[in-house]
């Protein structure tokens, strides 16, 4: 029987970056009954991350967390910006850091940015959200300010080609990267297209 909640990775840690390209599964559905979120599993089938939203899809505030459940960081929606805008809080234990928020998201109008669907600031790093139209459903790119592509997701699909659905992705993050961050903004780019 399949485990809801498996062992602690050995060397897993939230805040990871990793030398080499990490590959993640990302099924946009919450572990728990009626509720709203995202897991994402490593490619050892562990899960790493989860977001379990008990409120509406598309809600004000999303937590990012562990596979035990520590919440590693808040994501909130902005509400006076005319195109939409989260800013998302590094948190450390029960505690939210809300003075300075971790980074900021800004939602783009799509008729005036094209392709380009988020600009997102973190400190002063810049990096952008891009929709793949030719990839599928759902698909995006998140590129830093170089055009560097840091991360892509695209619809998964089996060793014999079949796609697994518009709610499952292969997620691919280059070395160097704050994993946390990455699927902090995965999240909300789930939000985005109202898929959590």
């Amino acid at each position: 029987m399949a485990k809801v909640y498996p062992q602690v990775p050995r060397s897993f840690s939230p805040y990871l970056m990793t030398s080499k390209r990490e590959t993640f599964t990302v099924w946009m559905k919450s572990l728990l009954y009626q509720t709203n979120g995202c897991t994402v599993y490593n490619t050892n089938g562990d899960i790493v991350y989860r977001v379990d939203n008990y409120d509406k899809k598309g809600s004000n505030e999303v937590h990012l967390m562990d596979f035990r459940g520590q919440v590693l960081s808040t994501i909130r929606r902005k509400k006076l910006l005319a195109f939409g805008g989260w800013d998302g809080y590094r948190c450390s234990g029960s505690n939210t850091n809300e003075e300075q928020p971790w980074f900021q998201v800004k939602k783009c109008n799509r008729m005036l940015m094209g392709d380009l669907a988020c600009q997102v600031s973190v400190g002063y790093e810049k990096y952008r959200i891009v929709r793949l139209m030719a990839a599928g459903k759902g698909a995006f790119r998140i590129v830093n300010n170089e055009g560097d592509i840091v991360a892509e997701a695209k619809p998964k699909q089996t060793s014999s080609g079949v796609l697994l659905g518009e709610n499952v992705l292969t997620l691919v993050v280059e070395p160097h990267m704050d994993h946390s961050l990455i699927m902090a903004l995965v999240i909300v780019y789930g939000l985005l297209r109202r898929r959590m």
